[in-house]
């Protein structure tokens, strides 16, 4: 890997070092705490009042690097554009929550909507630019031109992603550190494809999101809150989309599929005979209730995130 990236990496992980005190001081001041489920694990409620909105860290380290080191090329800014939209959804998502002193924030239908306005921007875009509408099976499969049907996919991605990584936010470092290793993969992807912008794009993301996971190991001194994940999702999502790896992204992403699906059908089975698959959803909440400690599901799915990112990477020959 060229010096220059480890330079991109190591600087936007200092940064988000030296902001994140700053960030923890100023939400501490105004009282912008976490407001915890009242379903959720019992054992989660002593983290009510902890600072959220802790995305800002790395979002901030980001475009500070992104000013200094990484190329301003078409592509990188259609990466920020969807990741600031989606931040832009998930901090005013927070600041309703912190309005209301409740765990819920704007509708579902509301954030929905904003998404699909970004998504459609992205797509029409893209499609100016001759944005290939072809999508690959990986490991060998056949291709499939998807044609007018393509913007489906990038909404079912983008949003999706998006949504996933918000839902796999209930544990100290879960998504952050889930997400620095799909960030990993695919600067590797990018790499091995020649796009130096995006993986550019993807070693700043990466040292800003590990500096954020400094505070956000367990015990977290600050959670990301919404701005944090939505923005990680929708960036990796469109990172996805500009790569051509859009089904692969499935297996990168994996536990993020995995924590999406638990929720999915503990709704299906619940409405359809009244019994719970799971003790709770998402996923990770099955293991704790289970007995699991807070760290040994952070650890375990972390571990899981690196087989599934090093399976795809060695799919690609990466």
């Amino acid at each position: 890997m060229n010096i220059d990236f480890y330079y991109t990496m190591v600087f936007a992980f200092v940064i988000s070092i030296i902001m994140g005190p700053v960030v923890i001081r100023i939400i501490k001041k105004y009282k912008m705490g976490q407001q915890v489920r009242d379903d959720g694990p019992k054992s989660h409620l002593k983290k009510t009042g902890t600072p959220t909105m802790g995305g800002v860290i790395f979002l901030f380290s980001f475009l500070i690097t992104f000013l200094f080191f990484i190329p301003k090329t078409l592509e990188v800014f259609l990466i920020l554009l969807v990741m600031l939209g989606n931040g832009a959804i998930g901090m005013l998502d927070d600041l309703t929550k912190f309005a209301r002193r409740r765990s819920l924030g704007l509708k579902a239908r509301n954030k929905l909507l904003g998404q699909g306005i970004m998504v459609i921007v992205l797509f029409l875009i893209l499609w100016a630019t001759g944005h290939s509408t072809i999508v690959e099976i990986p490991f060998g499969g056949p291709s499939f031109n998807l044609g007018i049907f393509y913007p489906f996919l990038m909404l079912f991605i983008v949003i999706g992603a998006s949504n996933a990584v918000n839902l796999t936010d209930g544990l100290d470092g879960l998504a952050a550190g889930t997400a620095n290793i799909s960030l990993l993969a695919y600067l590797f992807i990018a790499l091995s494809l020649g796009m130096a912008d995006i993986a550019f794009f993807c070693a700043a993301m990466v040292g800003a999101c590990f500096g954020f996971l400094i505070f956000n190991f367990h015990p977290a001194k600050i959670f990301m809150g919404d701005v944090g994940s939505l923005s990680l999702g929708a960036a990796l999502g469109t990172i996805a989309i500009l790569t051509k790896t859009e089904i692969l992204f499935v297996i990168i992403g994996g536990i993020f599929v995995i924590e999406t699906l638990s929720v999915i059908i503990q709704v299906i089975s619940y409405q359809a005979i009244g019994r719970r698959v799971f003790k709770m959803s998402p996923l990770h909440h099955h293991f704790e209730l289970s007995g699991w400690s807070e760290w040994k599901v952070v650890a375990v799915f972390w571990g899981a995130a690196f087989i599934l990112s090093f399976f795809a990477l060695f799919s690609m020959g990466a």
